[in-house]
């Protein structure tokens, strides 16, 4: 059995470390004990019982995030906190997102990921992190072979009514200009059209860490791709769209679709490679982007998880 298998998130307690429970508590414990290697080693770490509430948090951030990065072209739904801070994915709680890195698809992406735990969920709710290094190791030599050449993502970005997000929530402005000078560095093909904007952008399947070099599964296709909707949902989209407008759409890189299986087996893998982390008020779970990566268990109740990048 490969090591990965047995991997679970390093857990630091108040106890252990022997500080006050508050934030100022933390603060002065990173401050005395960095953790940068620490969250390479380990990839995931959980800090419990610190007493950090939502009002306390940027002081946190400001030590483990020292340079919070906007979420821009993010695909999926959140609300803009504070500075730099969102809520997590703003999906309805009965379903559950699949595992991914975040950003993994944009020309740039973040080293570190900070959840903060404002409120739990009533049941369920857990955060699942998947070693990538075993996500990588656990698909069929067949659907990796497929992916080795990278795939190319395709957005349809509206401008204020239609499916997903407007390009002006993407990219958080209404700038036509900004979006360009963005995108024009990305390595990224754009056009304007009626709508809105079409953006595609062919990436890797895989990454290697830059400070270990482990090679590690990192692209967001099965997300992208129509099966993941389900085949009611899949169906009656592709009844109303074609393909190429649809709000994503993703296709290997040298433009052969990806078949429906290949993109559950990468979704289905991931989750049953996952470990969940399961939420208690004031918790904050630190990640490595690269080597870890994340999703979200269905849940009842109230469900109130912050989260910040940093590069």
């Amino acid at each position: 059995m490969s090591d990965h298998a047995t991997w679970l998130p390093h857990e630091i307690h108040r106890h252990e470390a022997d500080v006050p429970a508050s934030a100022a508590g933390l603060i002065d414990y990173l401050r005395a004990n960095p953790i940068d290697d620490l969250l390479v080693e380990k990839k995931a770490l959980i800090f419990r019982g610190f007493g950090v509430t939502e009002q306390t948090l940027p002081e946190v951030m400001d030590i483990l995030l020292p340079n919070r990065l906007a979420y821009v072209h993010g695909n999926s739904p959140r609300t803009k906190v504070g500075n730099n801070i969102y809520t997590s994915t703003e999906y309805p709680p009965e379903l559950t997102i699949s595992m991914h890195n975040e950003l993994s698809y944009s020309h740039q992406w973040p080293s570190r990921l900070l959840f903060f735990c404002a409120e739990a969920p009533a049941t369920g709710g857990a955060t699942p992190v998947v070693d990538g290094v075993r996500w990588l190791e656990a698909l069929d030599d067949e659907v990796r072979e497929a992916y080795a050449g990278g795939v190319t993502y395709t957005q349809n970005l509206h401008d204020g009514y239609g499916l997903g997000k407007s390009w002006q929530d993407t990219f958080e402005t209404d700038d036509r200009g900004a979006v360009e000078e963005f995108l024009t560095g990305t390595g990224a093909e754009f056009r304007w059209n009626a709508n809105g904007i079409q953006v595609s952008m062919t990436r890797p399947s895989f990454t290697r860490h830059p400070v270990t070099g482990a090679e590690v599964w990192f692209n967001q296709s099965d997300q992208w791709h129509p099966a993941s909707l389900g085949d009611e949902t899949a169906a009656e989209l592709a009844r109303l769209l074609p393909e190429d407008e649809l709000p994503q759409s993703v296709r290997f890189a040298n433009g052969d679709p990806i078949p429906a299986e290949y993109a559950l087996q990468v979704r289905d893998r991931g989750i049953e490679e996952a470990k969940d982390c399961d939420w208690r008020e004031g918790d904050l779970m630190l990640i490595d982007n690269v080597l870890v990566g994340h999703g979200r268990r269905s849940f009842t109740g109230k469900r109130r998880i912050l989260v910040a990048m940093s590069d």
